[in-house]
């Protein structure tokens, strides 16, 4: 019996899982993970939350994470309260609240592509329509396109990506607000990356007290380097987070992750301190494939695109990623024709992806 003989959701036949390759390589660079283990002060310190929570494992954790919520939103700045935020098993979860509650089945998504490829996949899952809009040949967004795509298609939500993934590119904050201006429904702007953003890259977290219908979507699975811990969260008016507790699962947050992140807040300074060093092998990168003649976009955040043929965005991506596989290298192919994505690691997994990065390896 195959999955096709089940009595599944007929919009589901034929879809493949959202799933990055795992494979048992020397350097793995595509899943814009942060290459940096935890300090030993911060493992220690997670581990003493985690002991103090385990006697009481026989009862359910807050349900509602207070303590948690309140540490993200001292965190975040901004006049951000308890009330503005709420969290969950990584930002995918959060987001598929949120379509759970503003969009569903009847209602419309749309997002700008190429971006995450999460997004259409939560909007299947959830019965929402996906409406897919295009960003400019360079990767770009202009309020102009923007408002245009929103006035021929009337979404009921809309994704925006700052840093962008899989591009890198953040938004011209002029962007945002052209769409918070011209959206009907909720505007959902996903930022995960943006701890990487270069200096002087607003966020759109200062929007927030003015728009009741921004909702800005954050992780700490990159920059905190806390991936296996499973936190996202995000900050809107407090009348969203009262929304979305219509559909959150009761208890959806352990007492050990809540403790666990919580722990890795208060440590924030110890954990943050790799982004500079990340930022660093990113621009790293950026220079010299544009160097040796690559086309590279411009990025905000811990990794890089690129094309695979130097001088022009053209060449076969499933060729060059399983030439670079097969010289120990893991990146991404993000089914973006002619282009690659690798994540910014450490110095010397920088040192081995521009190794093996010639164009001459990559035909």
């Amino acid at each position: 019996m195959t999955v096709d003989d089940l009595p599944i959701r007929e919009d589901l036949r034929g879809q493949s899982p959202y799933g990055a390759p795992q494979l048992d390589v020397a350097v793995r660079l595509n899943t814009n993970e942060n290459s940096y283990p935890l300090p030993d002060e911060v493992t220690e310190a997670i581990g003493k939350a985690l002991q103090a929570e385990l006697r009481d494992l026989n009862r359910y954790p807050d349900r509602d994470a207070v303590a948690l919520r309140t540490d993200l939103a001292d965190y975040l700045g901004h006049g951000l309260t308890t009330a503005h935020l709420w969290a969950a098993n990584g930002s995918n979860e959060v987001q598929q609240q949120l379509l759970q509650t503003f969009a569903g089945p009847g209602r419309t998504a749309l997002g700008f592509g190429p971006s995450y490829s999460m997004h259409p996949l939560l909007a299947q899952g959830t019965g929402t329509r996906w409406i897919g809009a295009l960003r400019d040949p360079d990767f770009g967004l202009t309020p102009a396109a923007a408002r245009e795509q929103l006035a021929r298609h009337d979404p009921d939500l809309v994704f925006l990506c700052s840093p962008n993934n899989p591009t890198g590119t953040a938004l011209d904050p002029e962007v945002i607000t052209a769409v918070l201006a011209s959206a009907r429904g909720m505007v959902v702007v996903d930022e995960a990356y943006a701890e990487f953003a270069r200096a002087g890259t607003p966020s759109a977290l200062g929007l927030i007290a003015g728009h009741p219908r921004l909702v800005v979507t954050r992780t700490m699975s990159k920059a905190f380097g806390f991936a296996g811990g499973r936190l996202g969260y995000f900050a809107a008016h407090p009348a969203v987070v009262e929304a979305v507790q219509l559909v959150r699962l009761p208890y959806h947050l352990s007492s050990l992750t809540q403790a666990a992140a919580r722990a890795a807040l208060a440590h924030r300074d110890v954990l943050l301190a790799t982004v500079e060093a990340i930022k660093e092998q990113r621009d790293r990168i950026v220079v010299t494939l544009r160097s040796r003649g690559f086309r590279v976009a411009d990025s905000d955040a811990n990794f890089v695109l690129f094309a695979v043929s130097p001088g022009e965005a053209s060449g076969d991506q499933k060729t060059a990623w399983q030439r670079l596989l097969d010289r120990g290298v893991l990146i991404r192919d993000v089914g973006l024709p002619g282009w690659l994505r690798v994540t910014a690691g450490t110095p010397s997994e920088t040192d081995a992806f521009l190794e093996a990065v010639t164009s001459e390896a990559l035909r």
